[in-house]
């Protein structure tokens, strides 16, 4: 009896395809973890002043946007008649399209949506760590003939790799926790095929129909599927790199 919610939840008929699409876009997602990387690097080597701030306020910003907000501004860019998007392609001769309609497009907008929004707050970590970098070793490595690129390889990514590895942990723990409140936004009745997803289910069966105990043991499915997913990696980790969380 203690299996029963578990074992309707696998034999649904959608459990392939919630399953899937919930994997899809956290894959996608797992994909734009070297850019915060990337842009803190960057970032470090610019001097401080204007234009070094400025960058910062404006890739810093979109953090703080509400999600209903921003959800409302992909939607109004991605307008068939009056988005931003399309007004552009027409420019140069081409169609609009209703992007928000196309199922296979929700997982590359949901996640360059939350890569705009949260690039500059995911880059301050690392930005931390390079601030501890001994300036001497930069002078050194300047005086032997290092240039850009040698500085890059030989000091930042060695000084912030296990920042990374511990980032990396902690992202894989929420592997398939999708944010409800951004895809439930971002979802119509065209792309449901691409943007069920189990925090999207779980709010289904547990508010909109009353099945509380039957959402309850979806969602401990899905923090099994998180805690096994940061064991294993971690031991992994711990493994190869002698970096883990515990």
């Amino acid at each position: 009896m203690g299996l029963k919610y578990f074992e309707q939840f696998v034999h649904y008929p959608k459990f392939a395809q919630i399953m899937l699409n919930t994997l899809r876009i956290s894959l996608y997602s797992l994909l734009t973890f070297p850019f915060p990387v990337v842009y803190a690097i960057m970032l470090n080597d610019l001097k401080d002043g204007f234009y070094k701030r400025a960058t910062q306020m404006l890739t810093y910003a979109p953090h703080f946007i509400s999600t209903v907000v921003l959800c409302s501004i992909t939607i109004l860019f991605l307008n068939r008649d009056t988005g931003v998007i399309n007004t552009i392609i027409r420019a140069f001769g081409g169609e609009g399209d209703e992007w928000m309609a196309k199922s296979h497009l929700f997982a590359p907008i949901y996640v360059i949506t939350d890569l705009w929004q949260n690039l500059g707050w995911n880059s301050i970590i690392y930005l931390a760590a390079l601030s501890s970098l001994d300036p001497e070793l930069m002078d050194a490595s300047r005086v032997d003939g290092a240039n850009r690129w040698h500085i890059v390889r030989h000091i930042y990514i060695p000084h912030l790799m296990p920042t990374v590895i511990i980032m990396l942990l902690l992202k894989m723990g929420s592997m398939v926790s999708i944010g409800f409140e951004k895809v439930f936004l971002l979802q119509n009745t065209l792309n449901l095929d691409s943007s069920v997803v189990l925090s999207t289910y779980v709010y289904e069966q547990g508010i909109s129909k009353g099945q509380f105990s039957y959402s309850a043991a979806v969602g401990l499915f899905e923090h099994l599927i998180n805690i096994f997913m940061v064991v294993t990696f971690n031991a992994i980790s711990r493994r190869v790199s002698e970096t883990s969380l515990w």
